[in-house]
């Protein structure tokens, strides 16, 4: 039977007692203040002191070997992929300690294992291997085990699950031999048109966010898996992609200590081992457009002086466009490292921007203590994680451990308890058809052309209901539309599926103008008593735009277990428990 950790339980306890529903005097009040006791896996004990073996390899190294480990490449993971001239250039990076950390951008598990214990080879010094998992190691590497967002996780308001999830996950990405997950994303999502977080946030209530990335967190970290909080100052309330250009937070700070800040500080008081700054203006603190990432009223002031935070920090990936231009890789890395970054995560050329920070160096534009002090942080990581005796994975357990039916379950479970009702005007939903009613038409709504779109959930519906199906995608046409509106006239009920999902450097979370209004036209052509029903397979916020649709469902993700339980929602099998952890309309700060 497995057992919540009393850390989670008591992050529970704290977002219930804030919710209102338990009374903080019934435990009691503390006679004495101790001093507090933190577990192996919190930062508040990796980074308290540095043991004589640690301070031994940091005198040892020369000055390019410690920039080295500042510098966290990027590689892919796919069959015969090491007698690739990339892998190869890389390779020689990480034999010349110009390269101190690797992240698997996508491929496959097995490969990704073979791949790490290839350049583990190559160095006498361990590298620290990392991925964003957000939605577990299949976000990256097939094979492994898929879960769904942070909004469907928070939607069950069960941090149990938030534990257990991170906890499957570290067990995943350890077998291929990670050590560093991006993860968790504590954005709170406040503004429905960010077209980049969305779904990854748990929620843009603070309290809720807290409890379920705190869980988390503890489950990657008592896991043996490094925990990265994102984006920091907070990547919530923008419009923009930062993949594509450079967001602009609005907030003073004022305003960041009532919101964007408070899961950043609970996380810091949870221990966690990393936070990551994100690419966007923050000019009423900093005075300028400069991305937080690079300022150093940012990542010094601000994230560790303030805060006190003593991990590690860490840079969004260099080559996004609201920091990398094309052309000033040896620029942004110098100021990177002089705002106060520990890492510099992905740079479109590792070996310039080691070049750029070891001359910055020597011409004294950054200090030598402040390099030492970022290794030393480095090392002090890798001797928690235990690297050296963990630096080589068993390829033959790999695939036989990677994606256990248990974790399969948890994720199946996951998802069936996060299915939200979120409007059911009418009582539409489950929706009852006769056998002589006709077809239902069902209408799939995508951002993107693509047939393959969909395939199971059709598949769903058609075990169960007598359907036509259409897709509606920007290429969509009039006579399409026309079609469209021909037959939900017929249809004794219209069912219509959103798939519009975040991807990084899409730029938006919308549907084109035409599709909306189509979706317009036809709710107003349909009579009062036709059921009308609305499944989001993605973002919540669509609902927002189609107010005269009065029965939503919520599934959050687009993978085929949410389809199968959306369908088993809509039929009645299932009675949905998930509640909106979102505001629909803006949540104004």
């Amino acid at each position: 039977m497995n057992k919540t950790p009393i850390r989670t339980i008591a992050i529970a306890i704290l977002f219930l007692i804030a919710a209102g529903s338990i009374s903080a005097d019934a435990f009691g009040k503390s006679k004495s203040k101790s001093k507090p006791s933190f577990s192996k896996w919190q930062a508040q004990s990796i980074f308290s002191f540095s043991d004589s073996k640690t301070e031994k390899t940091l005198k040892q190294m020369t000055l390019s070997e410690k920039i080295g480990q500042m510098i966290i490449a990027q590689t892919e993971a796919r069959s015969g992929i090491t007698t690739d001239r990339a892998t190869q250039q890389l390779g020689r990076l990480v034999q010349e300690g110009k390269v101190g950390g690797i992240m698997f951008m996508k491929g496959d598990a097995f490969s990704a294992a073979l791949l790490s214990n290839y350049f583990q080879s190559l160095t006498a010094r361990p590298l620290l291997m990392s991925a964003d998992m957000e939605r577990g190691l299949a976000m990256r590497l097939s094979g492994a085990t898929e879960f769904p967002p942070n909004m469907a996780l928070a939607a069950t308001k069960e941090t149990k699950f938030a534990f257990e999830m991170a906890k499957a996950i570290a067990k995943e990405a350890r077998i291929v031999g990670i050590h560093q997950n991006y993860a968790p994303t504590v954005d709170l999502n406040i503004n429905p048109a960010n077209p980049i977080i969305n779904t990854r946030s748990f929620s843009d209530n603070p309290a809720l966010a807290i409890a379920m990335s705190n869980a988390v967190i503890e489950g990657l970290q008592s896991n043996g898996i490094a925990a990265t909080a994102k984006h920091f100052p907070g990547h919530g309330d923008v419009t923009v992609d930062s993949h594509l250009s450079l967001p602009v937070l609005n907030a003073d700070r004022a305003r960041l200590d009532a919101y964007e800040l408070q899961p950043f500080k609970a996380a810091i008081d949870q221990g966690i081992i990393s936070i990551m700054t994100g690419h966007l203006a923050v000019p009423k603190l900093t005075g300028t457009m400069e991305p937080a990432s690079i300022s150093k009223t940012i990542v010094t002031d601000l994230l560790r002086k303030d805060l006190g935070f003593t991990g590690l920090i860490i840079t969004d990936a260099m080559n996004m466009k609201a920091l990398y231009n094309g052309n000033n890789v040896a620029e942004i890395s110098v100021k990177a490292v002089q705002a106060g970054n520990d890492l510099l995560l992905f740079s479109p050329d590792p070996e310039l921007a080691h070049n750029a920070i070891l001359n910055a160096v020597e011409n004294g534009v950054i200090p030598r203590e402040n390099i030492d002090a970022s290794v030393r942080r480095i090392l002090q990581l890798k001797h928690w994680l235990e690297i050296e005796h963990r630096k080589l994975v068993d390829l033959n357990s790999v695939m036989d451990n990677i994606s256990p039916s248990a974790h399969r379950d948890l994720a199946e479970k996951i998802t069936r308890n996060s299915i939200t009702i979120a409007q059911n005007a009418n009582n539409v939903i489950p929706l009852k058809i006769g056998s002589s009613s006709g077809n239902i038409l069902s209408i799939i709504l995508q951002d993107k052309s693509n047939s393959e779109t969909g395939k199971h959930y059709i598949d769903e519906i058609n075990r169960y209901y007598p359907a036509s199906h259409l897709r509606i995608d920007p290429k969509s046409d009039d006579q399409t539309f026309a079609a469209a509106l021909e037959l939900a006239s017929k249809a004794p009920a219209v069912v219509i599926s959103s798939y519009v999902q975040v991807f990084s450097g899409s730029g938006t979370l919308k549907l084109t103008l035409k599709q909306q209004e189509f979706i317009h036209k036809l709710a107003q052509s349909l009579p009062a008593g036709k059921p009308l029903i609305f499944i989001s397979f993605g973002t919540p916020y669509l609902i927002n735009a189609f107010p005269e649709i009065h029965a939503h469902l919520c599934a959050y993700a687009a993978n085929e277990t949410s389809e199968t339980y959306a369908v088993k929602a809509l039929r009645g099998e299932l009675s949905p428990t998930g509640t909106l952890p979102v505001s629909l309309q803006r949540n104004s700060r």
